[in-house]
């Protein structure tokens, strides 16, 4: 994949070549749009999708649900404690709809009825599902089909859709996209980010979707799930990490670094100048599971702050000896109940996400990995679902898992990965001859580190499966009771300005707390 400034200079190009004597040109449509704008707003829509801007705030929240992240600060950390904190509580919904929602339906509106544009229209119906079950993941029931339709047909209260219809309507989508898209056909070549342009893969991550959103209904519908996870199947999931969804970053300009890196690595996270007494410290939890399994990911994914000051100190500031996790849940006052004479330079012992690894500018977003995929089938393949072995396919999650540091800065080699990965399956082995709930254990807490810092799929994905097993912490004045949160509460925006429809929501739904299962979240 070539990088984004050398597409997005393929781009300029493009637009400005339309700059030409030919007169004729004038005789055109001034708003009728070309090729080239559909590609630049397809471009918008992927890094928008990828968490420009203000969705990977919500990507820590999960982080901080998830237990890989605390902090004691209680205000621009709340996700840890339980707190609600509206300004990262709707940043997903603000830009979803307003800005992603509004281009991907203005694509679709454009490309909708030109059969030589059946890959651009139909990669778009893939975007969309990628992009709307993250919002319907984490609200429950939330404005779906009348989405984005204010620039189109001027509706700007949309009616809040059950969220059993949006995922028929999401599997459906998928299903009907991945059967359409035509390799013989042209694509968005270097416009597209994700896959530069490569139809078959785009299919792949189609049917990998499918798998996901298919798994995703266990609980509320196990035979509507295994339909879908079977139909999956069939229609060909990711192999190998060469298939895996991702967006490619660059340093520089801020609008195409790796977000979720530039959030972590600012004055709310690990900014170096705080020479390791920053906000942002890695749980305790994480880091002992870390330690416990002799994992070989974690020089790649912990530092001391050292290492992130400078990156010539990662071989002593990473072993894995020295690393030490935060406890979740406590502020500057209560820590000193568990951490006796406790002093904010005490804070330069915790350990710290990594900046130069996989929260470099520019480290790949991974929409969807190979790992995820070869986990999800071993779940597949231990409920009967599919043929093959589960200890097999999780163990080629465990080495896609640790191939996929070859596509960041500092990452081991594939070879050295591979050594890494069967030394740590023959550490950790697979409870092949488990019970059910065994086994199940084991595939999701890998699910856990393995998709780790997609911090919104493995809240999805745990909130399913409740695996890992999680101790919640109780911070005083936190919303849940001390329980970790079951989705995210509305925009007060909302109430006020689409009442009617919010008001019919909550009829339907139940209570707008973070206690409130969303529609598969049942028992």
């Amino acid at each position: 994949m070539k990088h984004i400034s050398i597409k997005i200079a393929f781009l300029a190009v493009t637009l400005l070549a339309g700059c030409d004597s030919n007169f004729e040109e004038l005789n055109k449509n001034p708003n009728a749009y070309t090729e080239p704008v559909i590609n630049s707003l397809f471009s918008s829509v992927a890094l928008r999708a990828a968490g420009v801007s203000a969705p990977q705030h919500n990507n820590k929240e999960a982080g901080c649900f998830m237990q890989y992240y605390t902090s004691l600060n209680a205000v621009q950390w709340a996700g840890d404690k339980y707190l609600f904190s509206d300004n990262y509580n709707g940043r997903l919904w603000r830009v979803t709809y307003p800005e992603t929602m509004k281009e991907t339906v203005q694509l679709l509106h454009l490309l909708q009825d030109d059969p030589e544009m059946v890959n651009q229209y139909n990669i778009v119906r893939i975007m969309k599902v990628y992009i709307m079950h993250r919002v319907t993941d984490m609200y429950g029931d939330v404005p779906y089909f009348e989405a984005g339709l204010g620039y189109i047909s001027g509706v700007y209260k949309p009616k809040y859709d059950r969220q059993s219809e949006i995922y028929a309507d999401m599997l459906k989508e998928l299903d009907e996209a991945a059967v359409a898209l035509d390799p013989s056909k042209p694509s968005y070549g270097p416009a597209d980010f994700v896959y530069d342009g490569d139809v078959v893969k785009w299919k792949r991550f189609a049917y990998s979707m499918m798998l996901r959103l298919g798994m995703r209904l266990t609980k509320v519908d196990a035979a509507m799930a295994e339909t879908w996870v079977k139909k999956a199947i069939a229609g060909g999931v990711m192999q190998s990490n060469d298939d895996l969804a991702r967006m490619i970053h660059e340093a520089s300009p801020r609008s195409l670094v790796n977000w979720s890196a530039d959030q972590i690595r600012g004055a709310e996270g690990v900014n170096p100048a705080a020479e390791g007494r920053g906000l942002l410290k890695m749980n305790k939890t994480f880091i002992d599971h870390l330690k416990e399994t002799n994992d070989p990911r974690m020089p790649f994914l912990v530092t001391l702050w050292e290492g992130n000051v400078n990156v010539a100190n990662l071989p002593q500031s990473t072993e894995p000896e020295r690393q030490k996790g935060l406890p979740g849940g406590y502020d500057n006052n209560s820590i000193r109940t568990i951490i006796p004479n406790w002093d904010s330079d005490m804070l330069r012992e915790y350990s710290e996400p990594n900046i130069h690894t996989f929260l470099d500018l520019t480290s790949p977003d991974i929409f969807q990995s190979c790992a995820e995929v070869k986990l999800l089938l071993a779940e597949a393949a231990l409920r009967g679902w599919t043929t093959g072995s589960s200890r097999e396919y999780y163990e080629d999650a465990v080495r896609c898992s640790l191939g996929e540091q070859e596509l960041f800065p500092n990452g081991m080699g594939r070879d050295a990965a591979l050594v890494a990965a069967n030394d740590y399956l023959a550490a950790n082995p697979y409870p092949e001859n488990g019970t059910f709930d065994e086994q199940m254990e084991q595939i999701h807490t890998q699910f856990w580190v393995a998709v780790f810092p997609n911090n919104l799929e493995v809240y999805a994905n745990w909130r399913r499966t409740d695996y890992p097993k999680l101790i919640p912490t109780n911070y005083p004045g936190n919303e849940t009771g001390g329980v970790i949160p079951r989705r995210l509460v509305y925009l007060v925006e909302e109430k006020t300005l689409n009442t009617e429809n919010y008001e019919a929501a909550i009829a339907a739904q139940g209570p707008d707390l973070m206690l409130t299962s969303v529609w598969w979240d049942k028992e």
